[in-house]
């Protein structure tokens, strides 16, 4: 193309864009005094038309979905940090004891700050471990005020906590129970899952699989037995599952759920297999067991159970509980089982057979306590009653690397004649 015909043809596509440009701002009055007056001036007023249904003509019905102030009648002087650094106290007792949170916005317990509280008539309390959870027990049944009076970097409530503490124990769940569960990542597994198989003993019996026409075969599982293939294990004759849902550390007493527990609930859901639960304890009195149940009520909330939840009592090398008395090992076990009861399930109790003769008081139990015997035995010596007989902890189930421990069930579910 010739370069003059080329410059003009530049100049034309110039001159077209420009003339654009100016149309619309001349349209929009910034080239005349309207826009001025539209930017600067207040509104004319037109009047307001009333609607048959009450509502203003042309109104903006979803105008307060972006005014922050809609519901206040002044805008909140609080800044997004300020908010985040809120502190609220939740208080519980169970019997003679108070236990406080002091949480985040999110419900959890704030760690790190050394928070502390008086509670009205007792004394002020200081939480040394910097948990977010301060227990207080010894206290004379009643109605106590509790104020933070410590708050550290933290804005702490302006108003006081009211708790009444309980003079009976009740065996009912607490109704949050969460800001006291820990997964494995918040604890050392290896120094607090430490159970020790007291019935492995006197081990002389065989660890093949049996059939009883009056008794169903099942295993139990936990973390120990890591991946589960339950489509195999469900072909190779299992008719139950016992799976552990969580245990109580056997050195700081954290409640930690089994990092298995939901994996193993689905698995053994999808492959058809009845399924119970079972805690591992490490309480020390009645107030920890009702913990302890109440926490296996909340892990067990969204599953199904044909078996019971079975509380599991034996020793943990040295740990935080070996030590605990006949009189109030029979108590922790008894406060577990009525409060699993209370929330609508089945307990039992897991115990070897050592244990049941020499650390429980069997006379203390009550008779709607499942009991599921540990002797590893071709035929237990146990001269008591028995719903559930784990008879080895060597079996070999296909499906399952490595040993499992297997079970005879002789109680009744649902679906039997």
């Amino acid at each position: 193309m010739d370069s003059k015909l080329l410059k003009g043809a530049l100049l034309l596509v110039t001159l077209f864009v420009l003339g654009v440009f100016l149309v619309v701002l001349f349209y929009n009055g910034y080239l005349t005094d309207s826009s001025k007056n539209r930017v600067q001036s207040p509104k004319e007023d037109v009047g307001v038309i009333i609607e048959e249904d009450g509502r203003v003509k042309d109104s903006d019905l979803t105008a307060w979905m972006s005014d922050n102030t809609f519901f206040d009648a002044e805008e909140s002087s609080y800044t997004a940090s300020e908010v985040d650094n809120a502190v609220v106290l939740n208080a519980s007792s169970i019997q003679n004891d108070i236990r406080v949170i002091i949480m985040n916005a999110k419900g959890r317990p704030v760690t790190g700050e050394a928070f502390m509280i008086e509670i009205n008539g007792a004394g002020k309390y200081r939480d040394t471990d910097k948990d977010g959870i301060i227990y207080v027990d010894g206290l004379t049944p009643g109605e106590y005020g509790i104020r933070l009076t410590d708050s550290g970097a933290y804005t702490g409530p302006g108003s006081e906590l009211v708790c009444q503490v309980k003079a009976d124990i009740e065996y009912k769940a607490i109704k949050d129970i969460s800001y006291l569960i820990k997964t494995e990542a918040d604890i050392d597994a290896e120094l607090e899952d430490t159970e020790v198989y007291e019935a492995a003993v006197d081990t002389t019996g065989s660890s093949s699989v049996r059939t009883d026409e009056n008794a169903r075969f099942g295993i139990d599982v936990s973390k120990w037995n890591k991946e589960i293939d339950w489509e195999k294990v469900k072909n190779a004759g299992v008719e139950y599952a016992i799976i552990r849902c969580g245990y109580r550390g056997s050195k700081s007493g954290a409640i930690v759920v089994d990092p298995y527990f939901a994996e193993n609930m689905r698995g053994a859901a999808d492959a058809g297999i009845p399924v119970g639960v079972y805690f591992f304890t490490q309480a020390v009195n009645e107030v920890e067991a009702v913990e302890e149940a109440s926490a296996v009520l909340s892990l067990i909330r969204q599953y199904k159970l044909t078996y019971p939840v079975f509380i599991d009592t034996e020793g943990s090398g040295g740990g935080r509980a070996d030590g605990v008395e006949v009189r109030m090992r029979t108590k922790i076990c008894q406060a577990f089982c009525e409060t699993i009861r209370s929330g609508g399930y089945d307990a039992g109790i897991y115990a070897a057979r050592n244990w049941f003769n020499k650390r429980l008081d069997m006379t203390g139990l009550s008779l709607d306590n499942y009991i599921w015997l540990a002797e590893y035995a071709d035929k237990p010596e146990f001269t008591g009653k028995y719903q559930m007989w784990q008879y080895s902890s060597a079996g070999r189930i296909n499906g399952i690397e490595g040993r499992v421990d297997m079970n005879l069930s002789y109680i009744s579910v649902d679906g039997d004649d």
